[in-house]
């Protein structure tokens, strides 16, 4: 089981901030090889469901998630959301945070935990630096596109 933590500022007022990190379809946009299909109506509460399906041809697999927190920022205030993955090939959890920063900024923190079924514990270091990377870059991407 592999967890990491990733953390950034940027400089949008928090709810923007969380806007673009919550919707849910523009991560296909940065994430390689990667679709998403969001398939319960929205808005999005508790209870999404939704499946990211990474990869090509045969070497392709579905990430069905569901959210199961949903705490968005009020009064400038912090917001929470927390996803469980669902699938036969990716398990585990991950939680968005949005947080108040200074100037007007707003602080994100997103923590993961997840295993890839049938994959020995001793590939772990290379899929925590791997998945570092690839939400690392999605994160700030979405941060940065309106």
């Amino acid at each position: 089981m592999v967890n990491f933590l990733l953390q950034r500022t940027a400089p949008l007022p928090i709810d923007e901030a969380w806007r673009r990190l919550t919707r849910w379809s523009r991560h296909a946009d940065v994430v390689p090889l990667t679709r998403v299909t969001v398939l319960t109506d929205p808005p999005t509460r508790a209870g999404t469901v939704f499946v990211a399906r990474s990869g090509f041809g045969r070497l392709a697999f579905d990430d069905p998630m569901e959210v199961t927190v949903w705490e968005p920022p009020q009064d400038g205030g912090s917001g929470r959301c927390r996803l469980v993955k669902h699938g036969r090939v990716v398990l585990g959890w991950a939680e968005l945070e949005v947080h108040p920063g200074p100037g007007g900024r707003t602080r994100v923190v997103w923590h993961e935990e997840l295993r890839i079924r049938g994959l020995p514990s001793v590939f772990d270091p290379l899929v925590r630096r791997t998945s570092r990377a690839v939400f690392g870059r999605a994160v700030n991407s979405l941060l940065r596109r309106p």
